[in-house]
């Protein structure tokens, strides 16, 4: 009798909520459960009515969105015409990844669990709500969620007993294998991949544009203690469209510094070529790779060994390990017990995928190479906001990039693989090209005229207020009033000349806040207070709309204090009631944040 079947489904933005993903697939297949891993969008929901065992994954993103990759299955689900009994033969779990700094944590999880009731789905469990703010991660959810989940699945549908569960340390078959060529082809398949046919599209993740780079400028004096970039690229011609509020996202590379030790670790020749085959059919071969393909194009341009490893690194590092003490140091690190360890020796002081290998070097020079695309993920996109506007830059499109760069206690100082190589990049030394495309951001703003805009944007959160600025401006849209806030005026104060022009044309009200230029700091939320009856006369009389961005520790939450303070001080209304309307405004979409860990 054939195995019952598993379906996993995901909604991934990071790639955690894909990660742990296919960490279930790997644990059904161990309990001899066939398995589809799969995102949500690439799934024919149609056929969600015959399935009898579902796993959704999904990740909440910006304001309660679902993630780009189950946008489509979203708007399915929610379809007011489907019979309340469609998913009546259905069990399912929902295992949620969120952030709890946001208002909105775990919104899609939360909602599509409901509506999974509604359509007739038998719930196996209570949601898994995990949190990237648990010291832990989400894993401090998931763990206790998953033992209970194979316990039902189990009971449904028990292991075949002639058979077994596969045990931890055996490893499952690699998804792909990589056929060695003897020799480099003729023509650079790597060259022409990157530069691709004319794209059907826009730009996309699978056909991104190759932006020529034409200045890469540091905005913070020398003294200052950040390194922030504004980059600006030459569009012209790809077709890209952007509004206020937008982001684009780009892939980074890899150092060749790193490259090189990673080849060396694992003792690979870098110049070698391989074709990528995968082990069952359906499943495709990843798109930004080309055919055939270098060591080294696959080191520098997908496999992110700059990045923490995740648990699911450590459990298949333990079982190709060769060598006994490591490998029992790596079972150790990959079993639930070992997770506070794990965190001391790898989250904490962000130790790469690429220390660890060499902190295990009898382990990493046994890896086989048909391992490397299970063991190591894909260097994921990174995001910007959009800082300008195609209504007064035609053809250009300009970020805001503060370089990360960070002491833990590893004597190598960690750095931000995206902004880190993108500060490298010198077009004054000769043409640099990078891929990027673009996608909505979670701001949108409101197109009538006279509708008034409170921004509050300290460092670089102004970035996308800038983009909103230029845009309104450039429409004759008025009431634009800015919150910006950084340390000292002379050192941090992002387009100051722009904003001064601006005011002084009247396009603008700017208000600051440069915390380290008196005794007592002096934040953007201590500005809104002092502030208190304007940002009330706009917010009650006016219709007003309050953004937000940047970080995501505790600015936030400092300046919903500071607005609830505000409409009990200015508006008298009780503690519960400011909150409630605080909340209203965020239901209404006239209270909108962007921020980022």
């Amino acid at each position: 009798m054939p195995s019952p079947g598993l379906l996993v489904l995901f909604g991934s933005q990071t790639g955690t909520a894909q990660d742990v993903s296919e960490r279930l697939g790997r644990e059904a297949r161990r309990r001899r459960l066939d398995c589809r891993v799969q995102a949500l969008d690439s799934y024919s929901v149609v056929n969600l009515i015959s399935e009898p065992l579902v796993i959704f994954v999904c990740a909440t993103t910006g304001q309660g969105d679902p993630p780009d990759n189950m946008k489509n299955f979203w708007r399915f689900i929610f379809r007011k015409n489907l019979p309340p009994t469609s998913l009546c033969q259905m069990d399912f779990a929902v295992l949620g990844l969120g952030d709890s700094s946001y208002a909105k944590f775990n919104f899609v999880a939360k909602k599509l669990h409901r509506r999974l009731l509604q359509l007739g789905g038998s719930a196996l469990l209570p949601a898994c709500l995990g949190d990237d703010q648990h010291e832990l991660g989400p894993d401090a959810a998931i763990d206790p969620w998953l033992h209970d989940l194979w316990e039902k699945v189990l009971g449904l549908y028990p292991v075949p007993p002639d058979l077994g569960v596969i045990p931890p340390g055996v490893p499952l078959p690699s998804k792909f294998t990589l056929r060695f060529l003897p020799e480099a082809p003729k023509m650079c398949s790597e060259e022409q991949h990157m530069a691709g046919a004319d794209p059907p599209g826009p730009p996309s993740e699978q056909q991104p544009f190759l932006a020529p780079m034409v200045t890469n400028q540091r905005v913070t004096s020398p003294s200052h203690f950040q390194d922030v970039r504004l980059i600006e690229f030459d569009i012209t011609g790809s077709g890209l469209s952007f509004a206020a509020g937008d982001v684009v996202l780009i892939r980074p590379q890899n150092q060749a510094s790193h490259v090189q030790q990673f080849c060396r670790v694992l003792g690979l020749d870098p110049d070698q070529y391989f074709t990528l085959l995968p082990r069952e059919p359906g499943v495709p071969c990843p798109t930004q790779l080309p055919q055939p393909c270098s060591v080294r194009h696959l080191v520098s341009h997908y496999l992110d060994v700059a990045s923490v490893p995740r648990r699911s690194f450590f459990e298949l590092l333990a079982c190709l390990s060769p060598h006994e003490l490591e490998r029992e140091k790596l079972l150790q690190f990959s079993a639930p017990q070992g997770q506070e360890e794990l965190y001391s020796y790898c989250n904490r002081p962000r130790r790469t995928v690429l220390e660890v290998l060499c902190d295990f070097p009898h382990t990493a020079g046994a890896v086989p190479a048909d391992y490397l695309l299970d063991l190591i993920p894909p260097i994921r996109p990174r995001a910007f906001s959009i800082a300008s506007s195609l209504l007064a830059h035609p053809s250009r499109l300009q970020i805001l990039v503060a370089v990360v760069r960070y002491q833990t206690r590893l004597k190598e100082p960690r750095r931000g693989l995206c902004s880190s190589w993108l500060a490298s990049l010198d077009p004054g030394r000769g043409p640099v090209q990078v891929p990027l495309w673009v996608r909505p951001g979670s701001l949108t703003f409101p197109e009538t005229p006279d509708t008034p805009v409170i921004m509050v944007g300290p460092g670089t959160g102004v970035a996308p207020f800038r983009a909103a600025v230029q845009e309104r401006v450039a429409r004759g849209q008025t009431g634009n009033f800015l919150f910006f806030g950084c340390r000292w005026r002379d050192r941090d104060f992002y387009w100051e000349s722009e904003w001064l022009e601006l005011e002084r044309k009247g396009c603008l009200t700017l208000f600051t806040a440069f915390s380290r230029e008196q005794e007592r700091k002096v934040y953007v939320q201590h500005r809104l207070r002092e502030l208190g009856p304007l940002v009330w006369e706009l917010l009650d009389r006016r219709g007003a709309y309050f953004y937000l961005a940047g970080n995501a520790k505790g600015m936030p939450a400092d300046v919903s204090e500071a607005l609830t303070s505000v409409f009990q001080e200015e508006g008298g209304l009780s503690g519960p009631d400011a909150a409630n309307y605080l909340a209203r405004l965020q239901r209404m979409m006239r209270f909108q944040s962007e921020t980022w860990a």
